[in-house]
């Protein structure tokens, strides 16, 4: 979601790169929040007395606030300016993280978490639009790129830092962190940023639209975190799920009447934005899968430490890291379909390792080698679905592979919990087992579709660098 202020600097910026680093560290944030939490989830359950349906809505109302707004943030900056957006987002984001880590209540912490994502569903376009117009040509490129690499880096961070913090002073400091160094970045930030650059009168913002796809998405996620308990095939499960379903269609229809919709539909049907978002959406549901099922069963049915399970889980980001990376350079010469073929096989072959034999090196192993798929498949979702659209589609082909990227996380922890229902609340491994089962099952599937879908070769090779995942 690339959108920009409309006249660019006329000269470069001279604190353009001490600003990215500022703007970077803010984007880190958000996506360490996604992770940070699985480590903490046993201990909030403790104190706070969590149901499983709260416990999963801690993971899924952050990321679902995030995903189901983030294209109604970018056009805000479209009509406002990037620096007041980025700073609201920002302040918003850090006074949701003191409520969240304040929280005493199931309503209070979720309330912190749908906050939490209102703030990153402003910041991350903002801080994205920043980063294009504080740069040019070859500078942009590069600062695309390490802007891009922040995905890998924020998912082995958040993993560690959740399980120093919770082992620690608490796990209300995985929320607590963000407060002072949210701070630092806002005012370093109102400081150096220019002012807001002159801008045109815009579309008008699609509130509706926003309203129908993130009510439409809030619904299915509850039916799927409600079935462990309604049963996948019972009416209730049945009628949500067609709830969001017209829900969906409805905001389809609205998308092409409305005189400023979010965002041009049509786009999800060309074949490479349609391969991106699906590819996004699974590598994101199976990642958050397994950091769902690997944290429970370490810290709950083997009684591990925080601090245990997330150097357990280092070797996870660091297979995700280079999974991204040789796919990166493998993309021009192999293609996209042959890469996300074989990067959802080998996460469906790591999740079966646990699935077959429950053992904490069998888990950490396995979903290790799941995430080096997943890797591949961050990198092969971004390239094919931002290469092949013109200039600019760019900003919201961006914003619909961001988008899924967080929708994704949201539905892989409430069908795993879902799944997993008995082993998260009671003394037996078989609700692990049947996790690990689902979430190998998915990813075979899904190499069947990405087979079928994903074209032979990406004519963006290049853009798996130069565009952000998140």
């Amino acid at each position: 979601m690339t959108t920009t202020d409309n006249e660019a600097p006329t000269a470069p910026h001279p604190l353009r790169w001490r600003l990215l680093g500022l703007l970077g560290a803010a984007q880190l944030m958000l996506i360490v929040d996604i992770t940070v939490v699985a480590i903490a989830l046993p201990h909030i359950e403790t104190e706070l007395g969590l149901s499983r349906e709260a416990l999963t809505w801690t993971v899924s109302a952050y990321t679902l606030a995030f995903g189901g707004l983030m294209l109604l943030g970018g056009r805000v900056v479209d009509l406002v300016g990037a620096k007041r957006v980025v700073l609201a987002g920002l302040l918003l984001f850090t006074a949701a993280s003191l409520a969240t880590g304040l929280a005493e209540s199931t309503e209070m912490l979720l309330g912190g978490r749908i906050a939490q994502g209102v703030g990153a569903a402003l910041l991350s376009p903002a801080a994205l639009s920043l980063v294009v117009t504080l740069f040019d040509g070859e500078e942009r490129h590069k600062a695309l790129g390490v802007w891009s690499a922040l995905g890998g880096a924020g998912a082995a961070l958040g993993l560690l830092l959740g399980g120093l913090l919770t082992a620690g002073p608490g796990w209300s400091w995985v929320f607590f962190v963000n407060v002072p160094i949210g701070a630092a970045i806002t005012a370093g930030l109102a400081v150096m940023l220019p002012g807001r650059l002159a801008t045109a009168p815009r579309a008008r913002l699609d509130v509706l639209g926003a309203l129908l796809v993130t009510a439409s998405s809030a619904v299915l996620i509850y039916a799927l975190i409600g079935a462990g308990e309604r049963g996948w095939a019972s009416a209730a499960t049945g009628l949500l799920v067609l709830a969001a379903i017209v829900g969906y269609g409805l905001f389809t229809l609205w998308q092409r009447i409305a005189r400023s919709p979010l965002m041009d539909v049509r786009l999800l049907v060309r074949r490479p934005v349609a391969t991106g978002t699906f590819l996004i959406l699974m590598a994101t549901a199976l990642m958050i899968a397994g950091f769902f099922l690997g944290t429970f069963y370490f810290q709950h049915a083997l009684g591990y430490g925080a601090l245990r399970t997330g150097l357990l889980f280092l070797p996870v980001a660091v297979a995700t890291m280079l999974g991204a990376n040789a796919t990166g350079k493998l993309l021009a010469r192999v293609g996209g379909r042959t890469l996300a073929v074989v990067g959802l096989l080998v996460a469906a072959a790591g999740l079966a390792v646990p699935a077959l034999w429950m053992h904490p090196a069998a888990v950490t192993a396995g979903v290790a080698l799941a995430g080096a798929g997943t890797g591949a498949l961050f990198v092969v979702a971004s390239a094919t679905a931002l290469g092949q659209v013109a200039p600019h589609e760019a900003g919201v082909a961006s914003g619909l592979v961001s988008t899924f990227h967080e929708f994704g996380a949201s539905i892989g922890a409430a069908v795993v919990s879902s799944v997993a229902a008995a082993s998260l609340i009671g003394d037996t491994l078989g609700g692990f087992t049947d996790g690990f089962v689902v979430a190998a099952a998915a990813a075979a599937a899904g190499a069947i579709v990405a087979g079928l879908l994903t074209p032979r070769r990406s004519a963006a090779s290049e853009a798996a660098a130069n565009h952000p995942v998140h």
